[in-house]
């Protein structure tokens, strides 16, 4: 990894889904917008591969799908020597969602999303 030059840059993004979406199957549609500095670099929009039950269930499953991408945001930025002010700030509407990512003792009922927690 080079030593990083010149200005940090912040990253922000922003993550939805909209529950039930698609009237023939009920999965889940996912929509992210991801922003360098300010600038918008990413979106993403797609149905989940998951038809959740709750709202929860598929805000939660978006939330790890922009942790993914995140991620991998940020190991290219470092692979090409940019400064990174901090870690990435993500914004959710669903205080559930939240709540239980920032509470490490928190339960869950279906697997896939127990994994999500780990994952992100």
């Amino acid at each position: 990894m080079p030593e990083p030059l010149g200005k940090s840059v912040q990253i922000n993004f922003f993550c939805d889904a909209a529950h039930a979406q698609d009237l023939l199957n009920r999965r889940s549609q996912t929509g992210i917008l991801i922003f360098v500095n300010g600038s918008p670099i990413k979106w993403y929009s797609n149905r989940q591969n998951t038809v959740e039950a709750s709202a929860y269930g598929s805000e939660y499953t978006a939330l790890r799908i922009a942790g993914e991408m995140i991620e991998a945001l940020l190991y290219r930025l470092r692979m090409m020597g940019i400064a990174l002010d901090g870690p990435a700030n993500g914004f959710v509407d669903n205080e559930s969602v939240v709540f239980n990512t920032t509470i490490p003792s928190s339960c869950f009922k279906k697997k896939h999303n127990s994994t999500n927690y780990h994952k992100t």
